[in-house]
């Protein structure tokens, strides 16, 4: 647009200055002739005087060199005879030399009138003179070419040069006009390709004449609009699963206590079937929304997440604490997202070991990492590192809890290790970075720390 723009302003101004600079350069052109002209009749017209009172020849040579067009050799005086028969010859030339033809000579001095005629080179003009007892004279004054166009080259290429600047002026106008358009009109369809690509952070400013404005506030009405409904079936379908969680696993363990059984198999892998479905629906939920904070106080979810979980492990008569909640854990992650993980590993808990058993959540805030670790007293895990493979389970899950801790983690920097608790059982350790890890810090501990990082 900035590009037609433009060249729709130089076509405009080019037609409207070549309109005005074609007549303007042919006055031009006239002027410069009319003022040469005029000046060669004025320089014959000053030896006038000298030709009333003498005709001798020193006399009017010496007035004809005292002129500037004599000095130049361009004034010249023809003395024709003083008989009418005599005119058109015998007549003497002073001054020179002679530029005009004897036929020109010829009618100046039978018609005794004025006239300008061109010669090779330029322009003579003729004025007869009446001189006493019947004489004639006719002044010749010479007006090389040069001369009569003297000043129209240099007044065009000055009104060419205006006409370039007016047209490049014009041009700049005209795209700094059309950047007011291109500008906003730009940066909505570049926010409007961010919503489409899936950034519901993606806004326009609006900008630009009025309709331009009308649409970019029309576009973030429907950009905040679209948010608040993707929000809303986030925060639902995220809910959902968390209030499944309980009832689902006191379900599980009702169903492992039916016995053997073709009915009690079948319940069984219902609600095998069941959990899975609720696992996928809380990794789709896992992304959290655009304006929920990138990061959280890892002590408040852990206490929120320990009293959810608290009510069924009465119920089964799990003993169980936290410790270390009591003071601030900022981490980068969304509160969402480490309440998933909490959920996942305090959820395997509750289904990898027998009620009753005990289980324990630590929190440890250090410098620039945040440790929570996840211990039980049951059985443990016999092999942690086929455990922590993507959808593989020992005990007949779905094998997601440990993959969804993992990813929290390692979306700090951090990972997570397995390793055997002080209770007996297993110990999921949570490893969470608040700043950037120092290299010497991490090339020391590689072959120490076994952390899971894909």
């Amino acid at each position: 647009m900035r590009r037609t723009l433009a060249l729709v302003s130089a076509a405009v101004t080019s037609m409207v200055a070549i309109a005005f600079l074609i007549p303007l350069a042919i006055i031009v052109r006239d002027v410069a002739r009319d003022r040469a002209f005029t000046s060669a009749q004025l320089a014959g017209a000053s030896i006038e005087p000298v030709l009333a009172v003498s005709t001798s020849r020193a006399t009017l040579e010496r007035a004809i060199a005292s002129t500037q067009a004599g000095e130049a050799g361009q004034l010249a005086v023809y003395l024709a005879g003083p008989q009418p028969a005599d005119r058109l010859r015998g007549g003497t030339l002073v001054g020179g030399p002679q530029h005009a033809s004897d036929a020109d000579l010829r009618a100046a001095v039978t018609a005794a009138e004025s006239f300008t005629a061109p010669v090779p080179g330029g322009y003579v003009v003729l004025q007869p003179v009446a001189l006493g007892a019947g004489g004639l004279a006719v002044t010749e004054v010479y007006l090389p070419a040069a001369e009569v166009s003297s000043g129209v080259g240099a007044s065009w290429a000055v009104m060419t040069a205006v006409a370039v600047a007016l047209i490049g002026v014009s041009v700049l106008v005209a795209d700094r006009l059309a950047t007011r358009i291109t500008g906003p009109a730009r940066a909505l369809a570049e926010a409007a390709a961010a919503l489409g690509n899936g950034d519901l952070a993606a806004r326009s400013e609006p900008a630009g004449p009025p309709e331009l404005l009308a649409a970019g506030h029309a576009f973030n009405v429907m950009a905040e609009r679209l948010t608040r409904l993707i929000t809303a079936e986030r925060v639902m379908a995220a809910d959902l699963p968390h209030r499944l969680r309980t009832p689902l696993t006191a379900l599980r363990m009702n169903a492992a206590g039916l016995g053997p059984g073709h009915a009690a198999d079948e319940t069984r892998l219902a609600v095998s079937r069941l959990e899975q479905e609720i696992d996928l629906i809380i990794r789709a939920a896992r992304r959290p929304a655009p304006e929920e904070p990138v990061g959280c106080d890892a002590a408040e979810v852990l206490a929120d997440r320990m009293g959810f979980w608290s009510a069924l492990a009465e119920d089964q008569g799990r003993p169980c604490h936290l410790t270390g909640a009591d003071r601030l854990a900022r981490v980068p992650v969304p509160r969402s997202d480490l309440a998933t993980a909490a959920d996942a590993l305090i959820g395997n808990v509750f289904q990898h070991t027998g009620e009753g058993t005990g289980f324990a959540v630590t929190l440890h805030a250090g410098e620039d990492v945040v440790l929570i670790f996840f211990a039980d007293a049951g059985p443990g895990i016999g092999n942690p590192d086929s455990a922590l493979l993507r959808g593989s389970s020992g005990g007949g899950s779905t094998g997601l809890g440990l993959d969804i801790a993992r990813r929290v983690a390692e979306s700090t920097g951090g990972g997570l290790k397995i390793d055997r608790s002080s209770l007996g059982g297993a110990q999921i350790q949570l490893w969470l970075r608040t700043g950037a890890p120092p290299a010497r810090r991490r090339a020391g501990r590689a072959g120490s720390r076994r952390l899971i990082s894909r």
